[in-house]
């Protein structure tokens, strides 16, 4: 029986200033075009959003994450922002909040030794530890590169530094709309922590998916942009 509300995240996925989806997460796989960021929040806040998922590709690729488009996105949406793409040290997660998000995910600087617990420290429940995966491994430098760890082990130790929530996406399902990895968010949630899961999800039967597995949300993209269903549509879903 569903009894968990799960919270649905229009995602903003923005690369040379314009609203893409990737297939991938391969910056040369432009699978759908968007069109302006800044008014695709305006619209997707005025269809209900209650949060947004933005993340900054030329960032994730690159390093350097844009403060302006934060701001910029913040102002038009006018409701909660989680950001991410290339947030890799605490100065540019401050600037982030700064700029107005409420949230900040980091993916390859979570693998540095000592970071995490900082960033908890410091950052407490504005903190969303990504964790990425390709080929059955955690996926750094904006998925171009395979560590060594598992998701699972990634999450294990994020339970245990006191990271807030974790974002499960399959870098290989992300863009596809072959819905969700379901073993990839199951080991993930194994870890205890809250569950955000993105990758795939092309139908109002994945969110019943994924919230029957216990997550706490769905970041979804192409599905909307595609429109295999609407925000309202996905909303009720989630309100079960």
């Amino acid at each position: 029986m569903l009894t968990r509300r799960l919270e649905i995240l229009p995602a903003i996925d923005v690369l040379g200033g314009r609203a893409v989806r990737l297939a991938g997460g391969k910056r040369e796989a432009v699978t759908l075009e968007g069109g302006d960021p800044v008014e695709l929040a305006t619209r997707l806040a005025a269809e209900g959003a209650e949060r947004l998922h933005l993340v900054d590709l030329d960032g994730a690729f690159s390093g350097v994450p844009s403060v302006a488009l934060v701001e910029r996105v913040c102002a038009a949406g006018g409701v909660p922002l989680q950001v991410g793409g290339g947030y890799r040290s605490p100065e540019a997660i401050a600037a982030a909040l700064d700029a107005g998000a409420e949230r900040v995910m980091v993916g390859t600087a979570a693998l540095t030794p000592g970071f995490v617990e900082d960033a908890v420290a410091r950052f407490g429940q504005a903190l969303v530890v990504a964790v990425d995966v390709r080929d059955g491994r955690v996926a750094v430098e904006g998925w171009t590169q395979v560590s060594e760890l598992t998701p699972g082990d990634l999450a294990a130790r994020c339970a245990a530094l006191g990271v807030a929530r974790l974002l499960v996406t399959s870098a290989a399902r992300d863009g596809s709309l072959l819905g969700p990895d379901l073993a990839l968010v199951d080991e993930v949630l194994g870890a205890g922590l809250p569950v955000l899961a993105a990758g795939g999800i092309a139908s109002l039967d994945d969110l019943r998916m994924l919230r029957s597995a216990g997550c706490e949300g769905a970041v979804v993209g192409s599905a909307l942009l595609t429109g295999r269903f609407t925000l309202a549509e996905a909303l009720a879903v989630a309100a079960g």
